[in-house]
C-alpha cells in the first residue's frame, strides 16, 4: 500500500514539473513573439504606435528568455539585455536605460539595420563593431544574475515603449574617459553616468 501511494505521489510530482517546464516553455516563446512584433513596429519609419495590451511583454514572460545568459544571440530581448549588461555600469539604472534607449532609437533609422540583433551586430563584417561587447573576443554570456535580470525588465520596457529616453534621442555613446574622432561630428545631447550621448546634425547616421 506504501509502493503504490509513493508511486502515485512521484507521478504526481513529476507530472506537476513536466507541466511547469511546458508553461514557461510557452510563455518563453510567447515574450519573444512579442517582442518580435513590438520590433517590427519600432523599426516602422516614423511609427510612434504603441502596443496594444496583448502586445505588451509582461515582467514574468521576460524573466524567461535567456534564464541562465548563455543563449545564442538570436531575439530581441537577449540582444537589447545584453547590450545593456554589457555597455552600461550596472549599478547606474539610468545608464542602463540611456543604453537601451540609443538601441531602440537606431532601430528603423536610416543607416542601421531594422531588428534589434543586427543593431547590435552591425559592423562585425568590417571588424569595427558598433558596440564593442559584441567583437572583443571575450565570452557574451551574461555571468551576474541580479544584475541581468536588471537588463531584461529595461529591455523589456523599451520594447513596450514605457521607457523615457534619457539618452536625448542619441544615436552615439562613448565612455567619458574618452574622446573618439567621430565626436566631433555630432551633437552632445546628454552625459548619464559614465557616458556621453550624442545625435547626428539633421538627424542623418554616418
Amino acid at each position: 500500500m506504501r509502493q503504490i501511494w509513493a508511486v502515485t505521489c512521484l507521478t504526481a510530482f513529476l507530472l506537476v514539473g513536466l507541466a511547469n517546464a511546458a508553461d514557461q516553455a510557452q510563455n518563453e516563446e510567447a515574450a519573444k513573439g512579442k517582442a518580435e512584433v513590438l520590433e517590427d513596429k519600432a523599426s516602422a519609419a516614423g511609427s510612434k504606435e504603441l502596443p496594444t495590451p496583448a502586445e505588451i511583454i509582461t515582467k514574468p514572460q521576460a524573466q524567461l528568455v535567456d534564464p541562465t545568459g548563455e543563449e545564442p544571440l538570436e531575439d530581441a530581448i537577449t540582444c537589447l539585455a545584453r547590450t545593456i549588461y554589457w555597455e552600461a555600469n550596472r549599478k547606474d539604472d539610468a545608464e542602463m536605460e540611456a543604453i537601451a534607449n540609443v538601441v531602440m532609437n537606431r532601430l528603423g533609422h536610416k543607416g542601421f539595420p531594422n531588428t534589434i540583433c543586427g543593431v547590435v551586430r552591425q559592423g562585425q563584417e568590417q571588424g569595427a563593431c558598433q558596440f564593442s561587447w559584441w567583437c572583443d573576443g571575450r565570452s557574451d554570456d551574461a555571468t551576474e544574475e541580479e544584475p541581468y535580470s536588471k537588463a531584461k525588465e529595461i529591455a523589456r520596457k523599451a520594447l513596450n515603449r514605457q521607457l523615457k529616453d534619457r539618452s536625448g534621442g542619441a544615436l552615439y555613446f562613448h565612455h567619458r574617459k574618452v574622446t573618439p574622432n567621430w565626436s566631433n561630428e555630432y551633437i552632445r545631447t546628454v552625459e548619464v553616468g559614465e557616458h556621453v550621448f550624442y545625435k547626428p546634425a539633421g538627424g542623418k547616421a554616418k
